[in-house]
């Protein structure tokens, strides 16, 4: 891990060893991570911040582009490993590298938008705010997308002058271990701070360090409020929480009912075993299409092709690790038992090569009420809902009758209709006759228990910064 531009062991000297979801053998083993590295970091990045904070926007820009063609430059090595680590496709995280190099180039040009302002409190005074960096800046990283994570959502942070620490997956660590390689390559020691371990302790120390006054965390709504309460404890921080989702997918009796169809689908992100916070889990249908959607779409995900991660023709690979795929298989057992009618899948994927490893079938339910719990709670798996609304307020009641609201799409060729309804659904980020796309440079985030700020816009990057306020007299 790195700490203070030194690629180092834990204080602690012990290791974790990181596994392949598809066979449960060995790939490589990664420092555990302790509180006592955790202060470590936040000292150096402290020392780090100091300098950093001075340079220019063109030094902090082009230090940035110079990540990005390092991450070019290694593109091949790290969507080996990637794969390799996480069970995600080499399609689907293709994507992932690309939107990691685009946002630090995205951020790279952005500085100048660091802007103050002017206001005509009196007449004869000046009165102006400056945006400043909080100092060092805590990143807790998910299992799901962890190379793009650790470079994406800390871009921001350090082009507004801030220095990083930031701890990996306790899963799929490997990914942002190569990335500490190219920091310390680049960045000044201290700058960034890559730590490796468990939440206990590595992510409640963050949250807890007193010199770390702004933290960000992508993962579970359970582990989020333990963050929330952990960096309350300490003192008064910023934190934002980008958490869970149960996101709905409403369609219409007007849709475009072949473009919905596939969209059911895709939205699902089956390419990532289902384990995405913003897919579409619960597709909501309008009575006159719904027999017809559940045979179509249920055989679509039947004929998903279940296949290791590196053959570009996979449709989904394994699930991130053992506790992943039996959380998911409980969800299976416990829909059937509470009357949802299985279509497709519904269990572990069985046959030669997939006797070890962490394998769930892409799997459909149909005849899913509001009330049922795989209707109202995150799977985080390949488990898509079906479920059938006569009208409109049935509609908007389902889709809002969860603690999540991350996600929503709408389907409708009546753009009035779609109007009412992204007003209507309880989400952060509303798709309307498409789903599953993060359009760049755009906020997202959720309402509810999905999280509080947004990221991948300038709002992400106006969350490093705290306003200050200063006024000149005559």
């Amino acid at each position: 891990m790195l700490i203070d531009g030194e690629l180092v062991a834990s204080e602690s000297g012990r290791w974790m060893t990181s596994v392949s979801p598809v066979d449960e053998e060995p790939l490589g083993q990664v420092p555990e991570g302790t509180a006592a590295d955790v202060d470590r970091a936040a000292a150096a990045a402290m020392r780090a911040f100091a300098s950093w904070r001075k340079t220019s926007m063109e030094e902090r820009g082009a230090t940035l582009r110079d990540l990005a063609r390092t991450i070019e430059a290694r593109y091949d090595e790290i969507l080996a490993l990637e794969a390799a680590d996480t069970g995600n496709g080499v399609e689907s995280l293709r994507f992932d590298l690309d939107f990691a190099i685009w946002t630090l180039n995205h951020y790279a040009g952005l500085g100048y938008q660091l802007t103050g302002e002017t206001v005509p409190a009196t007449a004869e005074g000046l009165h102006l705010t400056l945006r400043e960096p909080y100092g060092v800046v805590g990143r807790i990283v998910p299992f799901n997308h962890p190379f793009l994570f650790s470079v994406a959502r800390t871009a921001a942070a350090l082009m507004a002058g801030n220095a990083v620490v930031l701890k990996t997956p306790e899963t799929s660590p490997l990914g942002p271990m190569i990335y500490a390689e190219i920091c310390q390559q680049l960045l000044p020691p201290g700058l960034m701070n890559i730590i490796s371990g468990r939440g206990m302790p590595v992510g409640d120390a963050i949250a807890r360090d007193k010199r770390i006054r702004r933290v960000a965390f992508i993962g579970s709504p359970d582990t989020g409020r333990l963050v929330q309460k952990a960096a309350a404890e300490s003192c008064v921080k910023h934190v934002t929480l980008e958490l869970g989702g149960k996101n709905p997918m409403i369609v219409y009796p007007d849709a475009d009912y072949d473009a919905a169809a596939l969209a059911a689908v895709r939205g699902m992100n089956f390419l990532w075993a289902g384990q995405s916070c913003g897919s579409t889990s619960r597709l909501l249908v309008h009575e006159s299409l719904y027999d017809r959607m559940v045979d179509d779409v249920g055989r679509a995900v039947a004929a998903i092709k279940v296949g290791r991660p590196e053959d570009p023709e996979t449709g989904i690979g394994p699930m991130n690790s053992r506790a992943q795929v039996d959380k998911a298989l409980r969800y299976m057992d416990l829909a059937r038992s509470e009357g949802a009618r299985l279509v497709t899948g519904g269990g572990r994927v069985e046959g030669p090569g997939f006797e070890k490893g962490f394998w769930a079938q892409p799997t459909v339910f149909a005849d899913v009420t509001g009330d049922m719990r795989i209707a109202r709670e995150e799977v985080f798996g390949p488990i898509l809902s079906i479920m059938k609304w006569r009208d409109e307020d049935e509609a908007f009641a389902l889709a809002n009758d969860v603690e999540y609201g991350l996600t929503g799409s709408i389907w409708t060729r009546d753009v009035t209709r779609a109007l009412t309804a992204a007003r209507a659904v309880e989400a952060g980020y509303i798709w309307v006759n498409t789903v599953g796309s993060h359009f760049r440079a755009f906020p997202y985030g959720g309402y509810k228990n999905s999280g509080v700020g947004r990221e991948e816009s300038i709002e992400e990057l106006f969350s490093y910064t705290q306003c200050k306020a200063v006024t000149f007299m005559p």
